[in-house]
């Protein structure tokens, strides 16, 4: 039995033993997609998380039917079990993880370990990408209870909801406005919601992108008053990074009181009217 809230972890040698499952179909995405291409494990599919994931016009997500049609024209029926891994230690692995959540998609697993991890081991890869028959997906309306708003964080300030910062101390600071090579994905303004903790994402794992124990991820959270049974509020700069800490508090730790706000910084942090904070 799993020591997390829920068995949502898929390990490597599992995986590997069940390539060939028809019951199955894997979701490879990166942050970088060209990697896709170079090698994948056999059989995953492919997604681009800006060009298949997101709206070609709007900053948001796909709707329902457009979501729908994505997963279908790749093979992918609502009755398949969906593996999903990537690069950046499952950055938007986890991303797309709790977008299918939103979507009513609820067989769905994240490999324990991201794709470096799995080439590094020595285990099987493909070139090649797989010609699976169209299926039907369906998505369900949005579940809103899994995904803050604007005006819903906005709300939050000074009220009894934990906010929590995933980015970076120097982000959470004020002291860049984002990461090294994202400058064009910023915002106008540096800094943090008022009252957020700071709990980067990168402290819920391995050296290796495995996550830690529910032991350490407990003390990790509740170190921070996270886990007193509050509600919770997960940002980063995109929504990718919270997306992955909500995937541990949400689904590793069973906190049912959690939502991704994944307008995140560069939203926040170009807004007209709302308060932002520097400084450790």
């Amino acid at each position: 039995m799993s020591e997390y809230a829920k068995d949502v972890l898929v390990e490597a040698n599992w995986l590997e033993e069940h390539l060939n499952d028809q019951g199955i179909r894997i979701v490879e995405v990166d942050e970088n997609p060209k990697l896709y291409a170079e090698a994948h494990i056999p059989g995953a599919v492919g997604f681009d998380w800006k060009e298949d994931l997101q709206d070609p016009v709007k900053r948001d997500f796909l709707g329902p039917e457009d979501f729908g049609a994505l997963f279908s024209r790749h093979g992918i029926s609502s009755d398949h079990t969906i593996v999903l891994y990537g690069d950046r230690n499952n950055w938007f692995a986890a991303y797309t993880y709790w977008y299918l959540k939103y979507y009513g998609h609820h067989k769905v697993l994240l490999l324990n370990g991201p794709r470096e991890k799995w080439i590094a081991d020595g285990r099987p890869t493909s070139a090649e990408a797989p010609g699976h028959t169209p299926a039907t997906f369906a998505a369900k309306p949005g579940d809103d209870a899994i995904r803050a708003r604007r005006e819903e964080v906005f709300a939050a300030i000074g009220d009894s909801t934990s906010l929590v910062d995933v980015r970076s101390p120097a982000e959470f600071a004020g002291e860049i406005i984002s990461p090294s090579g994202y400058e064009q994905e910023g915002a106008q303004r540096a800094g943090h919601i008022p009252g957020a903790a700071s709990i980067p994402w990168a402290q819920a794992v391995n050296e290796d992108g495995t996550f830690k124990s529910a032991e350490q991820l407990r003390e990790l959270y509740g170190s921070k008053g996270v886990l007193d049974g509050k509600d919770v509020i997960a940002y980063c700069r995109i929504g990718e990074r919270s997306a992955h800490t909500w995937f541990v508090l949400h689904e590793l730790l069973g906190s049912e009181h959690v939502k991704n706000y994944d307008g995140s910084w560069t939203e926040w942090g170009s807004l007209v009217g709302v308060p932002i904070a520097t400084g450790a």
